[in-house]
């Protein structure tokens, strides 16, 4: 299983930001970024998403909501 989730640091212990269903003693990897860093993936990222999202070939499915 590959998931990425977001967490913060709270007196030297990682707490993920929502609910994570995972046994006790489970090994993770974790990915240390700054904020800086987390800034630019989230910029780098959005071009590619809008592209997606946003696409005159989507058109049809909003043409289909409005009937």
């Amino acid at each position: 299983m590959f998931s990425t989730v977001w967490a913060v640091v709270r007196e030297g212990k990682i707490e993920p930001l929502e609910h994570v269903d995972l046994p006790e003693g489970s090994k993770v990897l974790v990915t240390l970024l700054s904020d800086e860093e987390r800034q630019f993936w989230v910029q780098a990222s959005r071009a590619s998403l809008d592209a997606i999202w946003d696409n005159p070939e989507d058109e049809v499915y909003a043409q289909l909501l409005e009937e």
